[in-house]
């Protein structure tokens, strides 16, 4: 009984903090099956239901997760996790989040904003409902509201894809041409070359493996008129991987150009623009950090802004202001849900049309066989000169470097249902998204980065032009390849390298490697040794250009790059890694997995997957070494093989789990199968929901 009045005071205190109004259940109701791996199924009476639905279940899986992300969103997380926090808030001040989102909500159609209502809505119910499985922390954030969703919204596409806090601690340059991006694989199959005769869809997004706004929540959303199942990240309301019976779409991280630094001539009164002096913009914020004693200080903070925006840091005196794409474009979250719940290729694209997405590329496929690749995002017309000017500082005095404009979506690259019947992407650029056919980069000579080299990229239009027709069970297994195009390209060479050059070490490590099967498969040996040879500057180039002795060519994405530029320097690389190898592991072929291991929550089993740098398509990096041992904190992430006969069926996975509530026993529970490189089925019937349930909660 004592039990029951406290939580009544408990709820009774709550409702005080927030009207019913920002709590309240949609009329008509629903209910979410949770099955055994807690996945919500959510079925709902209304569209508004599925929201409030979406938003209950996010609170009750990932709770703690959702509202810090919410708090940083709002710039205001400091003031309840401390000093930790300072840099997010003063980013999110420096920026105008909190101004922008404002208006943001305003500009959101009046049936879309009721949705994000709902979703606040479901949040904030189970909360009430719930108080005592949420954090103490994670309480002071509540009530939330349609605008932390939309700022939240914000601060992940803008201000952490495409802008990061980290933007400014690598001035004064970004570089001209990224390396081997570390992120996701995405492909579509046409009828023409699936064996059933019918399209098929790889999502395979990878991302850190941490919490917060990298953790994937794998959900399924009905309502009348609706049913989608995938996945996207926790504190949004709709989802970036998704599949119905009608389509399906997925994402991997492109680079749309969509942030330019700009050094400023600072001047008496202001700063200098096409010969005149502007004032600066200034706006003041105080900033609230809690300290570890539990007492409150507020730091002040002043923004300057110029017409290409705020001014983010000094170099050699001089300010630097950034300008960032997308900040008129608040219709993000509603493009996605147009995008979603379309029932046909012309349905999607009117989604697309509305370029409201700042970045990621689209990979996508239908029941129709329609397939396509587009570089979508928001690609700034910038004028003349080439990329590597545009990845400096460029002067801000002038008008003729300030951009305006983005290309529309006709002028976007892309491919649509290609004669070879694939489509591809793995962070690469554009060009080779359909090999053998090529997309032409001299269009966009000053805003597409055009060399970036990817072999991720090229071990898997290497595994799609293996077979005529790819079976759906083919698509499995290709999507488990361990094999490192790396290894194939340049171990020969290598070979030969410690043949003329070679201490007896490198000879012996030579050995092993000449034995290893070039996989990173968990009892493979030679993986580590080749890992710790690729690592040391200068040892194989790796993925820098000068590595090579026959450089990358777009035309020619099988075979460049290829061969040593230093085969010397690359055999005494080799004795090195040997000795490394040796006195971390105790042996030059110690299996791969003794060493990389997959431990999330109290599951420790051995890794398969490898680096992407490798030119391995089964994406998992590790953490530095501790105690002999690297852990996996990077890759696979949420993982879904699609195939669009008839009702859509899907083998999916969430790599690590559906759920980081304390104590929820769906922490780690697929990490086993992520171990063995198993799928689970996608239950999306109310008859496999049902003999997979697990708990209902009604609303």
């Amino acid at each position: 009984m004592r039990i029951f009045r406290r939580l009544v005071c408990v709820l009774g205190a709550m409702a005080v903090l927030w009207p019913a109004t920002l709590s309240a259940r949609p009329a008509g109701g629903g209910e979410i099956l949770w099955d055994s791996y807690g996945v919500a199924h959510i079925d709902a009476r209304s569209t508004a239901g599925l929201f409030f639905g979406y938003g209950w279940a996010q609170a009750k899986s990932h709770g703690d997760v959702l509202l810090k992300l919410y708090a940083e969103g709002r710039g205001r997380a400091a003031e309840i996790w401390g000093p930790s926090e300072l840099k997010s808030d003063r980013w999110m001040a420096i920026n105008g989040v909190g101004d922008r989102t404002k208006a943001w909500v305003k500009a959101q159609s009046p049936e879309f904003l009721s949705y994000l209502k709902a979703f606040a809505n479901g949040i904030n119910a189970y909360a009430a409902a719930h108080p005592e499985a949420l954090s103490p922390q994670a309480r002071q954030v509540l009530p939330v509201s349609a605008s932390d969703v939309v700022g939240y919204a914000q601060r992940l596409f803008q201000f952490n894809y495409l802008a990061p806090p980290q933007i400014v601690d690598h001035l004064p340059a970004m570089g001209a041409e990224p390396k081997e991006p570390a992120g996701s694989n995405g492909w579509a199959i046409a009828p023409s070359r699936s064996a059933s005769g019918h399209a098929m869809l790889l999502m395979n997004p990878h991302l850190p493996w941490a919490s917060g706004w990298p953790t994937y929540y794998e959900v399924q959303l009905k309502a009348p008129g609706i049913d989608l199942y995938g996945a996207s990240q926790v504190g949004l309301p709709v989802l970036r991987f998704v599949f119905s019976d009608y389509l399906g779409f997925t994402q991997t991280v492109d680079d749309v150009g969509g942030v330019t630094l700009y050094r400023i001539t600072a001047a008496p009164g202001g700063y200098l623009f096409d010969g005149k002096v502007l004032p600066f913009q200034t706006t003041h914020h105080e900033i609230k950090v809690r300290q570890p004693d539990g007492s409150m200080t507020t730091e002040t903070l002043d923004v300057r802004a110029t017409i290409q925006g705020p001014i983010v840091a000094e170099v050699d005196g001089a300010p630097v202001a950034m300008r960032v794409a997308g900040l008129d474009r608040p219709l993000a979250l509603e493009q996605y849900w147009r995008m979603e719940t379309a029932h046909d290729f012309a349905g999607y694209q009117r989604g697309l049309r509305m370029q409201q997405v700042p970045s990621f590329n689209v990979v996508y496929a239908d029941r129709d066989g329609h397939i396509q690749y587009l570089f979508n995002g928001l690609v700034p017309k910038k004028p003349g000169r080439d990329l590597a000017y545009w990845r400096s500082i460029v002067p801000g005095d002038r008008s003729d470097t300030l951009w305006t404009s983005y290309l529309s979506y006709d002028e976007l690259p892309k491919v649509s249902d290609a004669a070879g019947g694939t489509v591809q992407n793995s962070n690469d650029p554009p060009w080779n998204a359909a090999w053998p056919e090529t997309l032409d980069p001299k269009r966009y000579a000053n805003l597409i980065a055009s060399k970036a080299v990817s072999l991720r990229m090229a071990r898997g239009i290497r595994m799609l032009g293996e077979r005529p027709k790819i079976g759906f069970d083919d698509l499995v297994a290709m999507k488990w390849s361990d094999r490192s195009e790396l290894a194939d390209r340049v171990l020969p060479d290598l070979q030969q390298a410690v043949s003329a050059y070679g201490t007896d070490l490198a000879k012996q490590a030579a050995g092993v490697l000449a034995k290893w099967d070039r996989t990173t498969l968990a009892d493979s040996r030679g993986a580590l040794l080749f890992l710790d040879w690729v690592d040391r500057p200068g040892a194989a180039g790796g993925y820098d250009a000068k590595g090579w002795a026959k450089p990358y060519d777009l035309a020619q994405p099988l075979t460049t790059p290829s061969g040593l530029a230093d085969p010397k320097a690359a055999a005494a690389a080799l004795d090195a890694a040997a000795t490394d190898t040796l006195a971390t592991t105790g042996a030059l072929d110690t299996p791969w997995g003794d060493v990389m291991r997959i431990h999330v929550g109290d599951v420790d089993l051995p890794a398969s997957g490898g680096p992407g740098r490798l030119g391995v398509f089964d994406v998992l990096d590790f953490a530095a070494p501790e105690a002999g041992r690297r852990t996996a904190n990077f890759g696979d992430s949420f993982i879904a093989i699609v195939s669009f006969d008839g009702r859509a069926r899907a083998k999916v996975l969430t790599t690590y789990g559906n759920a980081s509530q304390a104590g929820s026993p769906h922490i780690a529970d697929q990490a086993p199968l992520l171990a063995q490189h198993a799928f689970r089925d996608a239950w999306r019937t109310r008859a496999e929901v049902e003999e997979h349930l697990e708990s209902r909660d009604k609303f």
